[in-house]
């Protein structure tokens, strides 16, 4: 019985390293699950943010990219405008009967193109008499105005337009600065 007690201790010390054994081989296997876990959510939110980064790009790629076409469409417009000047300014033309209907046909084409533009959210920049705004005009000029508050715009050079939320062409504009002739408030203030 002695020798029966002695195995069944080696036996039983024996399954204690095994029961241990097990134990850090289940450990290890729950933290080997929980890397693969954490690495399939890493993965699996890379990929989200990949479909969103494309689903942006297909979407801007759709709305803005006529936008260098559109840019150089603009010259088209300018100078059908710059054309109606010069011919209805042109004294030799203004003897000519068919000028008013020739005059037409060209506001016809302008207005046309207008309207292709705005179908293709192309909008014109409303300029005269509001504040000089840097992220969407370009001053050209200062003219005394005394009508005016400094830093508005009375005069427009070039139309500007915006392509949706985008800058397409700025407006290229001239604005009212103080007279020299009329002390500003803070040169009235001085004096006093």
């Amino acid at each position: 019985m002695v020798e029966n007690n002695i195995k069944k201790e080696k036996e039983a010390e024996e399954d204690k390293p095994k029961e241990s054994s097990k134990v850090s081989k289940e450990i290890s296997v729950e933290e080997k699950l929980k890397e693969t876990e954490d690495k399939l959510l890493r993965s699996l939110a890379e990929i989200e943010n990949q479909r969103r980064r494309f689903e942006k790009e297909v979407k801007d790629a759709f709305e803005f990219g006529s936008f260098n076409f559109a840019k150089e469409s603009l010259a088209i417009l300018d100078n059908l405008q710059r054309a109606k000047i010069a011919i209805s300014n042109d004294v030799v033309l203004k003897e000519n009967k068919d000028l008013n209907k020739f005059l037409e046909n060209i506001s016809i084409i302008e207005k046309d193109l207008i309207s292709i533009f705005e179908k293709n959210n192309i909008k014109k920049i409303e300029a005269k008499g509001k504040k000089f705004d840097p992220n969407i005009h370009q001053a050209m000029s200062e003219i005394e105005d005394e009508k005016s508050e400094p830093g508005t715009i009375v005069q427009e050079i070039q139309s500007g337009y915006m392509l949706a939320d985008r800058l397409l062409r700025p407006v290229l504009v001239g604005i009212a600065k103080n007279s020299a002739k009329n002390p500003t408030k803070d040169e009235k203030k001085e004096k006093n």
